[in-house]
């Protein structure tokens, strides 16, 4: 028995092909960010009993958010998507074998997400070999940190063999909407956890981490697309410690 739990803010364009991948679930928790868009009109057009929506204001807390769509689930198996991503045939047949199991000494699953950017699946870099737990069962945790979030729970964890498929940032546009976004989050979580960074940290961090993901990595093997996405994620670094220095000279 299974439950999954989706954050949604404005997602109407993601949303439909997000549910027709998990329909075949026991339960669907619907956790919306008062979309301003046809997020709620378009998922409730599947007239689909199994659905359940719930408008809560993110108030910047990822985990608060993960840690309330948990509270609202009935089954004894929860799984956590974005409405971005994509339950893949292979993963289905997983997760039901595992639920089928009764002898698993695991109650958490590490699941392996593969990133498609523009079309290009992306092998190496810092999204090649991601695994995040994402399965466990109902009551084994909870999640923490306000952004870059972690579920977090008391058990032997085990890895899963099948993918679940990302297909994050449409365009340049949204990237960059998303990376200033989320380092406004980091930075402030940093700057309330009292963490300092220095000016070197700020320049070398990002610098390092680019040439970590990009050549370390082999992020240079996934084409143009890879080397766009490890100069974003390396801003993003650049733009997270540079807010927290703003933030602790009182300028931001």
């Amino acid at each position: 028995m299974i439950s999954v739990v989706i954050l949604t803010k404005n997602e109407e364009e993601n949303i439909i092909d997000c549910l027709e991948k998990i329909l075949w679930v026991d339960e669907i928790i619907i956790i919306d960010d008062n979309s301003e868009d046809r997020t709620i009109e378009v998922i409730k057009s599947l007239n689909n009993g199994k659905i359940k929506i719930y408008e809560r204001w993110l108030n910047n807390n990822f985990s608060e958010q993960r840690n309330f769509g948990l509270s609202k689930s009935t089954k004894e198996w929860v799984l956590f998507i974005d409405a971005d991503e994509r339950v893949s045939e292979e993963l289905k047949d997983e997760l039901n074998s595992i639920v089928i199991n009764k002898d698993r000494k695991s109650i958490g699953f590490l699941i392996k997400r593969v990133d498609y950017i523009w079309g290009k699946k992306l092998k190496y870099g810092e999204v090649g070999n991601l695994k995040l737990l994402r399965f466990a069962k109902r009551g084994s945790g909870s999640w923490v940190g306000s952004v870059h979030e972690e579920w977090q729970i008391d058990g032997d964890v085990s890895e899963l063999e099948a993918e679940l498929l990302h297909y994050p940032h449409p365009n340049v546009k949204e990237f960059l909407w998303e990376i200033n976004f989320y380092s406004s989050l980091k930075s402030k979580e940093l700057f309330e956890n009292k963490i300092k960074m220095s000016p070197q940290d700020t320049l070398l961090y990002p610098l390092g981490k680019f040439i970590r993901n990009y050549f370390f990595k082999l992020g240079f093997f996934d084409g143009l697309e890879g080397l766009v996405f490890a100069i974003m994620m390396s801003f993003h670094s650049f733009l997270v410690r540079g807010k927290l220095w703003l933030l602790w000279n009182k300028k931001l």
